[in-house]
């Protein structure tokens, strides 16, 4: 409880810094930030990186549901970095896009458009283009977007502060133009297996803070945050050789399933699609909190939802029940319509 007050209070002040044009919050001494420059070097050596060009996935998913209705397709929106990318895996279907476009499908029975304008090795900084580039797509506004974002702006150590301003901005932005948004907040860089103690702690530590801190700027900017320690977090940590791609770094199929499926509940809840209530189950361990409270317990547990609650400026914890994803299905670019 200490630990999660005090990450709490970390991240009120970086959102708060991000809020007010403030520069970055030092988390880290300096004898500390030698370390990890050491250890960011010798890891570097070892972790892998991926240079291929992530498969485009951009198109209409559950077009027989077209022949159904006279409802026009739902638009979904990917933005953010190479884990939005689906950098890592082979085939378009294997990409966290193409799987929860398919999912979003089968649930709203509706065909959904997917346009993916994700950056590999992008950091917050990126976002105000990737907006500007998603909103003049000339395809109409997206009815939901998502963001995955933060794990360059850590390795990159761009000052915390600026990176939830930026994120929050694109939040702002995009729900200004009528959409909603679902940010999945920075994962847990401390179980990439080949990063060693103390570089280990040292990232946990700093990306789970930046996740609560994003959750506070994204939160009190009107979207969803779900926590993506599922992504890079104890599944992860237990079955590296199933949910790590060849790279050792970004997820494989099997690991982008598993982020997509703690997505997908969130998702479709922000356009009314989920069988759940608005409301905290306590015995689930759900409720509602002080924002930056929940934003710190959010950033412990994968697959946590935070968002807006009646009673600002609390926050309403939800850990939503998951369902299996539906096998994405080849797309059909030239199905989409401005």
């Amino acid at each position: 409880m200490a630990m999660t007050l005090s990450r709490a209070r970390v991240a009120r002040r970086i959102a708060t810094a991000a809020a007010f044009g403030g520069g970055g919050i030092g988390l880290l001494g300096v004898a500390a930030v030698g370390v990890l420059l050491t250890e960011v070097r010798l890891a570097r050596r070892t972790v892998g990186g991926s240079s291929d060009i992530p498969p485009c996935a951009d198109g209409r998913y559950g077009a027989a549901f077209g022949h159904r209705t006279d409802r026009p397709p739902l638009r979904l929106g990917f933005l953010g970095d190479s884990t939005a990318a689906g950098q890592g895996v082979h085939r378009a279907s294997q990409t966290p896009g193409a799987l929860l476009a398919s999912g979003l499908a089968a649930i709203a029975e509706l065909p959904v458009d997917f346009r993916n304008v994700a950056l590999p090795g992008a950091q917050s900084d990126d976002l105000p283009r990737q907006v500007e580039l998603m909103l003049s797509e000339g395809t109409g506004t997206p009815d939901v977007c998502v963001i995955m974002i933060g794990a360059n702006d850590v390795t990159h150590r761009m000052p915390p502060a600026q990176s939830v301003r930026h994120l929050s901005e694109a939040v702002r932005r995009l729900r200004t133009a009528g959409c909603e948004v679902v940010v999945g907040t920075c994962p847990d860089l401390g179980t990439i297996e080949p990063v060693y103690q103390p570089l280990r702690w040292v990232a946990r530590r700093l990306s789970r803070q930046l996740a609560a801190a994003q959750t506070i700027g994204v939160v009190e900017n009107g979207g969803r945050t779900v926590s993506l320690s599922d992504l890079l977090g104890p599944e992860f940590e237990a079955h590296p050789r199933e949910l790590f791609g060849p790279d050792n770094y970004h997820p494989s199929a099997e690991g982008y399933a598993t982020a997509a499926m703690a997505v997908l509940p969130t998702l479709c809840a922000t356009l009314g699609l989920w069988p759940e209530e608005e409301r905290p189950e306590p015995s689930r361990g759900e409720g509602i909190l002080p924002v930056e409270q929940a934003a710190a317990e959010a950033a412990s547990e994968g697959g946590t939802e935070v968002t807006a609650s009646r009673r600002a400026p609390w926050a309403l914890l939800k850990h939503r029940r998951r369902r299996q994803l539906p096998e994405a299905e080849p797309t059909d670019p030239s199905s989409i319509t401005g």
